[in-house]
């Protein structure tokens, strides 16, 4: 075999090893890896521990962990503590606690003392005032937690889907839940978890084109999956009792090296 009659194997071997090195290679430490603003519950509820302790309610999601770091340590005179009712809802949606119209904490009549107080059927908890007047609730804080908005790290996801993400020159493949509302190029910025380059790829998925034939378009990363004309068909598959997950779009990416740098 001649060396020009190689060259074409050789430099497809390269792209090969070349994006294999890279996809498993880990991002740089100075590089933030940050999506969009939206996160989903399942990611909500891995964080839900006194010291990483997130919450969502109202479309929105906090991170109480200053918070019950603050308090972790002060009880009650009866040795309880205000942050238990906060530490057993960790990782949920408490979105029943609060007013949609105020968004302030629910409130209700006191049929015995025939005032307006708060509603917490759960228990008293951090910032919550007490019942009776006292001398050593500590209310030096400006703003209650539930309208301090710099506990505030996002919103949560009003739906979610899941695609698979397909890397054509390794084979690569995974499965992932994201956020209707995220645009395909923060998508990328979640599959950063798996491939730390993966702005090196062009992202493709088959559709139809003006012909009304299937081929691999490149999809715009400022828009959504749908907007891109990838339909979301979980709901109709489960409205016909087909399950959720009978067909999940694929995503396509394409190594962009071609070997022009060295």
């Amino acid at each position: 075999m001649t060396a020009e009659a190689g060259q074409p194997a050789e430099a497809e071997n390269l792209i090969m090893e070349k994006a294999k090195a890279v996809e498993t290679e880990s991002a740089p430490e100075s590089e933030e890896i940050r999506r969009s603003e939206y996160y989903t519950a399942k990611e909500v509820a891995f964080h839900n521990k006194p010291g990483d302790l997130w919450v969502s309610f109202l479309g929105n999601v906090y991170d109480l962990t200053p918070v019950v770091s603050k308090q972790t340590r002060e009880l009650e005179s009866d040795g309880s503590s205000l942050v238990f009712p906060l530490v057993k809802c960790a990782g949920t949606d408490i979105s029943h606690w609060f007013d949609e119209a105020t968004g302030d904490l629910k409130k209700y009549v006191d049929p015995i003392k025939n005032m307006k107080t708060y509603y917490i059927p759960q228990g008293r908890f951090v910032h919550v005032p007490p019942a009776e007047p006292v001398s050593d609730w500590d209310n030096s804080f400006e703003v209650p937690w539930w309208k301090d908005s710099t506990l505030k790290i996002g919103k949560l996801s009003a739906s979610t889907r899941s695609i698979r993400v397909k890397n054509v020159l390794t084979g690569h493949e995974h499965l992932m839940e994201v956020p209707s509302e995220e645009t395909v190029g923060q998508i990328r910025a979640r599959y950063l978890e798996y491939n730390a380059h993966a702005a090196s790829y062009t992202w493709k998925a088959l559709k139809p084109n003006e012909e009304k034939e299937l081929v691999f378009q490149n999809l715009d990363m400022t828009l959504t999956l749908q907007d891109n004309g990838i339909a979301d068909d979980q709901p109709t598959f489960e409205s016909l009792g087909i399950a959720s997950d009978f067909h999940t779009p694929v995503i396509h990416l394409y190594y962009d090296d071609d070997l022009t740098v060295a």
